[in-house]
């Protein structure tokens, strides 16, 4: 059983808006003014040459789908055109003069073929192949370029959804070694706090868990999760930690990074000596024009231990992912201070939905 090429709408609708006046424009071209006086052109020519036409248009659709096979990409354009070119002159424009000699040999409604006739037939036939296949080339071409933004879009999305993940894998195990060393620590030195610590510690990282997925958090949230991040390091350090939050509520579903809260409390505490007599003052609070500051007062540890340097760079480089610009890191000889910009942009969270789905499809 053969099987037909199947036409796209727009070749339907081409061929179904020009060929009337295809029509018109050849019988005017065989028969002249009794084109206006002789019912029978209307009624016997107009029909065959109508058909005439689907045959040819069809041709056309053929070879234009044949080529587009052949050489399907924008960077082939120019084999593709040629090849269609070639077709047009030596086989398509060609092929309507057999219309004339039919008719001319038929003796269609009395016709009598001339020189002046073929060379009105080949500029016809030329121009209607020539609209045809620009047009259709030229939809092509663009529904290409479309398909090659949409693949590249996919392409983005993927690989920077790779790039948080490679961020959070960054996040977790260095999160839980540094509380898997505090338990260390408190088993020793109080059972009781170690128990609380431990209890604690479950919630926070089955919360850590939940929020993480997304990159993404909303400030409401991250204020949530830091609060229990809080009563973790109170367990251990005491009185030698204070916290001082605020957050104008009209901010809470903006957006940020995922576990950046937690990322710079936690380097305040590993940077700086923490003590009854002197404790460590954390700050977190928003300002106007969409910006979160975490402070710290500073009081170096003179022994500096061992740092790989995740926090910080891990929240600029996601800052950098997203093309979301006013993160700033100040200090001076009192304060350590970073600048967090809050982000309010649906378009980013269509771009993880699609990101996600993209890497649940592969």
């Amino acid at each position: 059983m053969i099987k037909l090429e199947k036409s796209t709408r727009i070749e339907w609708y081409s061929f179904l808006a020009s060929m009337p006046l295809i029509d018109l424009g050849l019988n005017h071209i065989l028969y002249g003014n009794r084109l206006f006086t002789d019912y029978r052109i209307w009624l016997v020519s107009f029909p065959l040459i109508w058909i005439a036409g689907v045959f040819t248009w069809y041709a056309h659709v053929l070879y234009s789908h044949n080529a587009q096979r052949r050489f399907p990409e924008i960077s082939q354009s120019t084999r593709r055109i040629i090849l269609k070119c070639m077709v047009n002159i030596f086989v398509m424009t060609p092929a309507i003069l057999l219309v004339f000699i039919l008719y001319d040999r038929m003796s269609i409604l009395g016709y009598r073929l001339t020189t002046d006739d073929l060379l009105k037939g080949l500029l016809v036939g030329f121009a209607v192949n020539l609209v045809f296949s620009t047009l259709w080339e030229a939809l092509y071409i663009m529904e290409k370029h479309k398909e090659s933004l949409g693949e590249k879009e996919l392409l983005s999305q993927m690989s920077l959804q790779q790039e948080f993940d490679v961020l959070k894998s960054q996040v977790n195990p260095h999160f839980l070694f540094n509380c898997f060393n505090t338990l260390s620590s408190l088993i020793a030195e109080d059972p009781k706090k170690a128990e609380v610590f431990l209890d604690e510690l479950s919630k926070v990282y089955r919360y850590l868990l939940r929020n993480n997925e997304a990159g993404l958090s909303t400030l409401e949230n991250e204020m949530k999760f830091i609060e229990s991040y809080f009563r973790l390091l109170k367990t251990r350090h005491g009185e030698a930690v204070q916290f001082q939050v605020e957050s104008d509520k009209r901010y809470d579903n903006y957006l940020l990074p995922s576990l950046s809260l937690q990322l710079l409390v936690e380097n305040a505490v590993k940077h700086n000596v923490l003590s009854k007599n002197k404790p460590l003052m954390i700050d977190i609070f928003t300002t106007a024009g969409n910006k979160l500051i975490v402070n710290n007062n500073l009081q170096r540890r003179t022994i500096k231990g061992p740092s790989n340097k995740i926090g910080l760079d891990n929240i600029k480089t996601k800052y950098q992912i997203l093309g979301q610009n006013g993160f700033h890191v100040m200090e001076d000889a009192k304060n350590f201070t970073v600048v967090l910009p809050l982000i309010w942009d649906n378009n980013i969270e269509k771009r993880w939905t699609a990101a996600q789905s993209s890497k649940t499809n592969s």
